[in-house]
């Protein structure tokens, strides 16, 4: 295969994974990581891909933001297996927030008809697949919706949140480095997810192996407010152990 065909190739990978990983390119084209690195860097220099830690990112992935149904196609059995992992943390009463997200809708699926919760949403969509649980109690932020992730923002979500209080949030994001924390892409979105943050006692992030190692826009926390980071076992070795560091427990699902 002639370097051009091969970096077509890295290129539609990554488009379609989320991320490049320089060990797992390696191996499937059968080159040296040196040869995957000159690739991602030549894919780099034309503005397709932009470099990360052990492998690189599509370029769109930095300042455009997918849609739900797009999101909703990607790592999909890790999706699932993440949101199973996360049943452990439930309390066995009291109150959780969801945060609007395709993995957060995996767990709200796979909530157990044997424990009575409150459930507090920011998304239509979880609220109607919650609404009808008679062990469940469904409360929807009001705001405005978002039409790209259909989550509420603004002040008419943020203000109920100043006034509760919950045993977990479980929340999503687009982005996690111990440089510059949890991220997304729109700063609306990152003030309600601040707020879930204050309003739980404990905060646990679900967040598929794309999301570590990637920055956006808007920070909404850092590491420190997390004490639990949910992934999948196909992340890179060195970052799971980076976010480990920095004092937060991660589970590999």
């Amino acid at each position: 295969m002639y370097a051009e065909e091969r970096q077509h190739e890295i290129l539609r990978l990554t488009r379609t994974d989320g991320r490049a990983d320089v060990t797992a390119l390696a191996e499937t084209f059968n080159v040296t990581a040196e040869t995957i690195r000159r690739d991602l860097t030549a894919l780099e220099r034309v503005g397709v891909l932009r470099r990360v830690h052990g492998g690189a990112v599509p370029m769109e992935r930095i300042g455009f933001e997918p849609a739900l149904a797009t999101r909703d196609s990607v790592l999909i059995a890790e999706k699932e297996r993440i949101a199973k992992a996360a049943l452990a943390e439930l309390p066995e009463d009291g109150a959780i927030i969801l945060d609007a997200g395709t993995t957060t809708a995996r767990l709200a699926q796979a909530l157990p008809a044997d424990r009575e919760l409150t459930v507090l949403v920011n998304s239509p969509v979880l609220a109607s697949t919650l609404g009808t649980r008679s062990n469940l109690s469904v409360l929807l932020l009001g705001g405005r919706l978002r039409g790209r992730t259909l989550a509420t923002v603004d002040d008419w979500a943020l203000r109920p949140l100043a006034e509760l209080y919950v045993d977990v949030a479980f929340l999503g994001t687009n982005g996690c480095t111990v440089e510059r924390g949890l991220t997304t892409p729109d700063p609306a979105e990152a003030a309600v997810k601040r707020a879930m943050i204050a309003a739980a006692r404990r905060t646990v992030l679900l967040a598929d192996r794309t999301k570590i190692g990637n920055n956006y826009l808007a920070r909404f926390g850092i590491l420190a407010d997390l004490d639990t980071v949910i992934t999948d076992a196909g992340i890179d070795g060195e970052l799971a152990a980076e976010v480990e560091a920095a004092g937060v427990r991660v589970v590999l699902a």
